[in-house]
């Protein structure tokens, strides 16, 4: 009885791996026959030589977008990080939408440049005070000061951090932080 069970055992098995072999044996498709095929793409980005002369590249691309009154830009290597003016009176969709279309617009262009788009108007004056900077001769520290009154405007000031300078003249300063 058990060379009874083995034998059809084995002969399942058999069965089960022929089967698979002969699937697998089936006529190539038209589509794939045997050879490798590249698609070529003639996606190379043109070489940034000038930061200045690619940032006003960008802002004009920006400016031609209908709803964007002015574009301010500041390039870093591959990166660029853009402030746009719009209407004061869009609604907060419409902005989204004009900072989609610039985005979409760089992404286009031959320099293939990654970028940071903005509305929001403090930060459009700072990127143009980081290009006035640059335009100066002094992009690390023109960036460096820009960044700092940039992130002293998020950290927020919390009213149990103040503590009085003189009990006598009113004043009060931040405590250090622990």
């Amino acid at each position: 009885m058990y060379k009874w069970l083995a034998s059809a055992f084995i002969i399942a098995i058999v069965a089960t791996g022929c089967s698979t072999v002969a699937r697998n044996e089936t006529s190539p498709s038209p589509q794939n026959n045997g050879r490798v095929e590249a698609q070529q793409s003639d996606q190379r980005n043109k070489e940034i030589r000038s930061s200045e002369q690619v940032a006003k590249h960008l802002e004009q691309l920006a400016e031609g977008v209908d709803g964007v009154e002015n574009a301010r830009c500041v390039v870093f290597g591959n990166t660029a990080i853009v402030g746009i003016d719009v209407d004061a009176n869009l609604e907060r969709s419409r902005v989204g939408t004009l900072k989609y279309s610039v985005a979409e617009a760089f992404s286009k262009d031959p320099y293939g440049i990654d970028a940071l788009v903005t509305a929001d108007m403090d930060l459009t004056q700072r990127i143009n005070e980081i290009g006035d900077d640059i335009r100066r001769g002094r992009p690390i520290a023109g960036f460096a000061e820009e960044m700092s009154d940039i992130i002293g405007r998020i950290v927020p000031q919390m009213p149990r951090d103040l503590m009085p300078n003189d009990p006598g003249d009113g004043r009060q300063e931040p405590r250090p932080n622990k």
